[in-house]
């Protein structure tokens, strides 16, 4: 199944849905009672209040209603962090690079019209390039380290260095 989504800046894209998802939208869609109304807008989905598309805005607003009772019963859950649509749009594209997926198939995923825009997303990855750093490492310390304080020699020169 896929679905097209209307984004920001009148960008359209059509996004596949995973299985369990698409199980989810259409038992929606088999279930959900259509609004009488008339024109474009007036059976959109998911609805705002008054039966109106839900917005960009309202999806926030929801979002933020949620984050809020969940903290009232963990107040520890996910603390300092603002969590927004964006948030959990970014935390997505970053998973799915640190699972290797192409950056041209997150860049179509997200709707950027530019590599460069999602190749961001590449560049403030610190946990992909400590995993790189290591994957490249060689060691130049024997394993496992000697026992320094059973040299004496070593041992001896460190106290002539103290005085």
């Amino acid at each position: 199944m896929l679905i097209t989504l209307h984004g920001k800046g009148s960008k359209t894209r059509r996004v596949p849905l995973m299985d369990p998802t698409a199980r989810l939208l259409q038992d929606y869609l088999n279930r959900r009672t259509r609004h009488p109304g008339v024109g474009a807008d007036a059976d959109p989905l998911f609805h705002g209040p008054h039966h109106t598309r839900l917005t960009r805005w309202g999806v926030t607003k929801l979002l933020a209603k949620h984050v809020q009772s969940l903290r009232r019963r963990d107040p520890g859950y996910a603390a300092g962090v603002n969590i927004t649509p964006h948030v959990i749009r970014r935390t997505r594209a970053m998973h799915l690079l640190q699972a290797k997926v192409n950056l041209i198939y997150i860049r179509d995923l997200l709707g950027h019209a530019d590599i460069s825009t999602t190749e961001i997303y590449a560049r403030a990855d610190p946990e992909t390039k400590r995993q790189a750093i290591e994957n490249a490492y060689q060691s130049l310390t024997p394993e496992p380290l000697p026992n320094w304080t059973a040299d004496q020699n070593l041992l001896e020169w460190l106290d002539r260095l103290c005085e």
